[in-house]
C-alpha cells in the first residue's frame, strides 16, 4: 500500500465530516467540547480552516449559527457532546427551524455497542432532535460520513432549517481503511453539485395577482422576512400602487425606517401608522409574512388579498387570500411590476406617510425626557444615532422587542432578532454570529436584563475572541413585558416579574470587556459615540423605566380594558403604569387609550380606586 493511501486511509469519522463541511464552505463551528464528542474536536483541532468559536452555553453555540446564517443565508455548524450538551442545543435549533436559518449541529453519542443501555449520558440525539431539524442521523462508519454530511448540508440549504448528525464516540475516531462500504454504496457516486433554485409562480397567476392589485383603490403591504433582500422591489411595488409598507417584526430590515413608503412595525409592537393603513385598505399583498399577530391586519372579507411566500403551505393561512404566488419575493416582485398600473391618487400613502410622521414626532417628545430612570425611548434615540453604517443590530425577547422596533435603521443596515419562538437572550449569540461571519462590520447586540442574565457567560466569550460587538443592556429590573402582557392580555396584576439587581457594566468588566452605564438622559450621547468608536467588545448598561409602556399607541380597545381591570385587581404599579399609558400626546394617538381613558385615568390619583 502505498503511502499516500495510507494516509487517506487513516483519516477517521470526524476528519471526513469536518473536510466534507469544509468543501460545502461551512467553514465556522460554535460549541463546547466533551467527553462524548471528543473525537470530533480532535478533527476540529487538526483542520484549523475551521474556525471553532468557544462559546459558554451550547444553547448560544445553536443561536449564533442561526444569527450567522440569517445575516448570511449561509450554514455555520455547532457542536456538542451527548446528553446535557445536545439537549441544550434544542432551544437555538428550534429557533433556526421556525424562523428559516440553515444550521448544522453536530453532537456526540455513547459507544456504538452501549446505546441504550443506559451509559453516561446516553440520550439517543438523533431521535432527541430530530423534531427540531429538518434532518437527523446517526452516522454509522467512516464509510457513512460523506453521504450523511451531503444529505445534512444540502437539507439545511434547501429546506432553509437545521440539520443534524449525531456520532458515537468511537466511531468518531474509526479510520477509513477500518470501515467496510456496502455494495449499494458505490465509491465516486457523489459530488458537491450547486444547488441554486429560483422559485417562480405561473404567469397567469401573476396577472391575476396583478388584476387584483390593480383594482382596488387604497392597497397596503405586509412585508416579513420573506422580503428581506428585495427591498428595492418592494419599494418599486409600493411607489407604484401607493402602497405604504407595514413591517413584521422579522421584516424590519426589509427596507430601511426612513423609506418614504413605510409606516414601521404592526402588532404590539407597531405603530398607529400601520394599523390605520389596515384598518382603512381594501387591498392587501402579504410578502413573506406568516406572523402570529395577524388580528391586527384587515378583518376578513375588508380586503381582497393576494400573498407571496416561498412555503406553499403558509398561502391563506392567516388571511383568506384570493391568489397566492409561491416563489422568492424577489423574483416574483420583478415579474408582478410591470403588470401593476400605477395609481394617480396618492392620498391613502400621503395620509399613512403623515401619520408615521407624528408617531415619529411622537418618539422624539418622549426621547426628550429628562426623568430617571431612563424612558427607553432615550436610548433608542440616541442609539439610533450613533449607529455606524452597515451596522448589524441584533435584537432579544421582551420589552426589549419594542424598543428595538423604534430604532431607526438606515440603508445597508441589518437587523433580526428570535421572532416566531422569542427566545430570551438571543441577541448576544446572534451577535456572535455576526461578528464572525462579517468581522469588518459594526455588530451591536440589543438586549434587556432579563435575557442578559441568561447569558452572562457570553460576555467572556467577547473577551476571549476579541469580538468588537457592542452590547447594549437595559437594565429595568423587571421581566417588564411580562407585566404589561399579564395586565393586557389577561387583566391580572403582575406575577413573578421582579428581577434582582445586576450590575452588568461591573459583570463585563470582569469579563475583560470596557463597560458604560447611563444613568441620566444628557449621558446618553455621549456615552454611544464613545462606545461605538471604542476598539472592542464593550457593554453599555442603561437603567431605564419598567414602567413606560412599550405598546400605547398601538393598543386595541380589549387591552386598554383588560389593564383597568387588573389595576382593579390591585396591580401594585398601577399608578405609574397609568400615568404613562396616559401621557396627552399618547392618548391622542390611540382610539383604545381614548375609549377607556377615564377608566384608567381613575389609577393614577388611587391604585384601588
Amino acid at each position: 500500500m502505498s503511502e499516500r493511501s495510507t494516509k487517506a486511509e487513516s483519516r477517521t469519522t470526524s476528519d471526513l465530516v469536518v473536510e466534507r463541511l469544509l468543501e460545502w464552505g461551512v467553514d465556522t463551528c460554535f460549541g463546547i467540547c466533551g467527553d462524548q464528542v471528543n473525537g470530533f474536536f480532535e478533527a476540529l483541532r487538526t483542520h484549523p480552516r475551521m474556525r471553532f468559536v468557544h462559546v459558554r452555553h451550547e444553547e448560544n453555540a445553536a443561536l449564533a449559527c442561526v444569527g450567522y446564517a440569517k445575516f448570511t443565508g449561509r450554514p455555520a455548524a455547532c457542536a456538542a457532546t451527548a446528553g446535557p450538551g445536545a439537549v441544550h442545543l434544542l432551544n437555538g435549533l428550534y429557533d433556526a427551524r421556525v424562523d428559516g436559518a440553515p444550521v448544522i449541529a453536530v453532537t456526540g453519542l455513547s459507544y456504538h455497542d452501549t446505546i441504550g443501555a443506559h451509559f453516561l449520558q446516553d440520550l439517543p440525539s438523533d431521535r432527541l432532535l430530530e423534531h427540531a431539524c429538518m434532518f437527523s442521523e446517526r452516522i454509522m462508519g467512516p464509510e457513512h460520513a460523506l453521504p450523511a454530511t451531503d444529505l445534512a448540508v444540502r437539507s439545511a440549504l434547501m429546506n432553509r432549517g437545521p440539520s443534524h448528525l449525531a456520532i458515537p464516540i468511537d466511531v468518531q475516531s474509526v479510520a477509513l481503511g477500518d470501515d467496510t462500504p456496502s455494495p449499494k454504496n458505490v465509491p465516486g457516486h457523489l459530488s458537491l453539485a450547486p444547488q441554486p433554485f429560483t422559485v417562480v409562480p405561473p404567469e397567469d397567476q401573476v396577472r391575476a395577482a396583478a388584476e387584483l392589485l390593480n383594482a382596488c383603490e387604497r392597497v397596503a403591504i405586509c412585508a416579513g422576512a420573506g422580503a428581506r433582500g428585495a427591498g428595492d422591489e418592494l419599494e418599486q411595488v409600493a411607489e407604484v400602487l401607493g402602497a405604504p409598507i407595514v413591517k413584521a417584526g422579522l421584516g424590519k430590515d426589509c427596507v430601511p425606517d426612513d423609506s418614504p413608503f413605510t409606516t414601521g412595525g404592526m402588532g404590539l409592537i407597531g405603530t398607529r401608522a400601520s394599523h390605520e393603513a389596515f384598518e382603512t385598505c381594501d387591498g392587501f399583498l402579504i410578502v413573506g409574512s406568516s406572523t402570529p399577530y395577524y388580528e391586527f391586519w384587515p378583518e376578513p372579507g375588508q380586503a381582497r388579498g393576494v400573498q407571496i411566500d416561498l412555503n406553499a403551505d403558509r398561502i391563506a393561512m392567516r388571511y383568506p387570500v384570493e391568489v397566492g404566488l409561491v416563489g422568492h419575493a424577489k423574483n416574483v416582485l420583478e415579474r408582478l411590476l410591470p403588470l401593476l398600473d400605477r395609481k394617480t391618487d396618492r392620498s391613502f400613502l400621503e395620509r399613512a406617510q403623515a401619520s408615521y410622521r407624528r408617531w415619529w414626532e411622537l418618539i422624539g417628545e418622549q426621547a426628550a425626557s429628562s426623568g430617571t430612570p431612563l424612558r427607553p425611548q432615550v436610548v433608542t434615540w440616541e442609539l439610533s444615532k450613533a449607529l455606524p453604517d452597515g451596522a448589524i443590530v441584533t435584537g432579544d425577547a421582551g420589552t426589549v422587542t419594542a424598543w428595538g422596533g423604534r430604532l431607526r435603521l438606515r440603508q445597508g443596515m441589518q437587523y433580526s432578532f428570535s421572532g416566531t419562538l422569542c427566545s430570551m437572550g438571543s441577541a448576544v449569540p446572534y451577535a456572535i454570529g455576526a461578528q464572525c461571519a462579517y468581522p469588518d462590520r459594526p455588530v451591536i447586540a440589543f438586549t434587556g436584563d432579563g435575557s442578559m442574565s441568561m447569558g452572562m457567560g457570553e460576555l467572556a466569550t467577547l473577551a476571549q475572541y476579541g469580538l468588537p460587538i457592542k452590547v447594549v443592556v437595559l437594565r429595568n429590573d423587571s421581566l417588564a413585558l411580562e407585566v404589561w402582557e399579564q395586565t393586557a392580555l389577561l387583566s391580572n396584576p403582575q406575577m413573578a416579574c421582579e428581577l434582582h439587581p445586576i450590575d452588568f457594566a461591573a459583570v463585563a468588566r470582569a469579563c475583560g470587556l470596557r463597560a458604560f452605564r447611563i444613568d441620566e438622559p444628557g449621558q446618553a450621547a455621549e456615552v454611544f459615540a464613545e462606545a461605538m468608536a471604542a476598539d472592542g467588545p464593550c457593554l453599555i448598561e442603561a437603567v431605564t423605566d419598567p414602567y413606560e409602556a412599550p405598546f400605547g399607541e398601538s393598543l386595541q380597545p380589549a387591552h386598554a380594558q383588560h389593564m383597568a381591570q387588573a389595576f382593579g385587581k390591585g396591580e401594585p404599579a398601577a399608578p405609574e403604569m397609568a400615568r404613562n399609558l396616559l401621557q396627552e400626546n399618547r392618548v391622542a394617538q390611540s382610539p383604545a387609550l381614548q375609549e377607556h381613558y377615564d377608566e384608567l385615568a381613575r389609577y393614577t390619583r388611587n391604585p384601588q380606586g
